[in-house]
């Protein structure tokens, strides 16, 4: 049984926007100290893209998303979404979302921090 499951991706035209979601199973959602959004472009490393606390008043974006990224997190559904506005090719990638149950708040940046992944969707943003 697949604990966080990725929807939402497409293919879009540069400036416009899409909306991520991640349902997350219960035990899993509860459990998570915080969640992220990462993506990984061919070629390229696993990014940080954005992530939000437990009570959902922290959260932090990679620069090259803020402004134009939103996360949020809904308890009574357990998932949390990525809003991406203003969207440009070089956002191409697979997006992933990801809890981590034991990491500090500090270490939320970096994939290692995170114990539980989806299976990722495809966002291509063509110019």
């Amino acid at each position: 049984q697949e604990q966080l499951v990725e929807s939402g991706g497409g293919l879009v035209q540069a400036g416009d926007s899409l909306r991520l979601s991640c349902e997350v199973s219960g035990r899993t959602f509860s459990s998570s100290r915080f969640l992220g959004w990462f993506r990984q472009a061919p070629g390229n490393e696993r990014e940080f893209v954005a992530s939000i606390s437990r009570s959902g008043s922290g959260t932090q974006y990679a620069d090259s998303v803020k402004g134009r990224f939103t996360i949020s997190k809904d308890n009574a559904k357990t998932s949390v979404y990525l809003q991406m506005n203003g969207l440009r090719p070089e956002d191409t990638a697979v997006y992933y979302c990801a809890t981590a149950r034991r990491a500090i708040w500090s270490s939320q940046t970096r994939a290692d921090a995170y114990d539980d992944w989806g299976q990722g969707t495809q966002v291509t943003v063509s110019s």
